[in-house]
């Protein structure tokens, strides 16, 4: 069964920290590239970071030396870390698995419950 489980969300206030961390199934983990995407009220769903199965990342210009995410393979475990977070960060965010061509994500039908992140004085 393919699981994966975001935690680390909650309401920090603006210039705050947060990090995100999702628990993946050993299934998935060894195979595929890791992403999060989040998604703000009344918005698409976006992609905001990658990381691939070498440990190879990319981000979104919106978060470009603010978050970085990461994984450990021997935990099964990805993670987003969020520095300097504006309010408009707030969104649901999502962890997912899929495959990297070339600076290209293509997002599998693996995806996590979502953790809330609120950026809010």
């Amino acid at each position: 069964q393919v699981q994966l489980v975001e935690s680390g969300g909650g309401l920090v206030q603006p210039g705050g920290s947060l990090r995100l961390s999702c628990a993946a199934s050993r299934s998935i983990f060894s195979i595929y590239a890791m992403a999060w995407y989040r998604q703000a009220p009344g918005k698409e769903r976006e992609l905001v970071a990658v990381v691939t199965k070498g440990g190879i990342t990319n981000s979104v210009d919106s978060v470009k030396g603010r978050f970085t995410i990461s994984r450990d393979n021997a935990k099964n475990t990805v993670y987003l870390q969020m520095n300097s977070l504006k309010p408009e960060d707030t969104a649901v965010y999502y962890c997912n698995a899929g495959t990297s061509i070339g600076n290209g994500y293509i997002p599998y039908n693996y995806w996590g419950q979502g953790t809330q992140v609120t950026v809010s004085s």
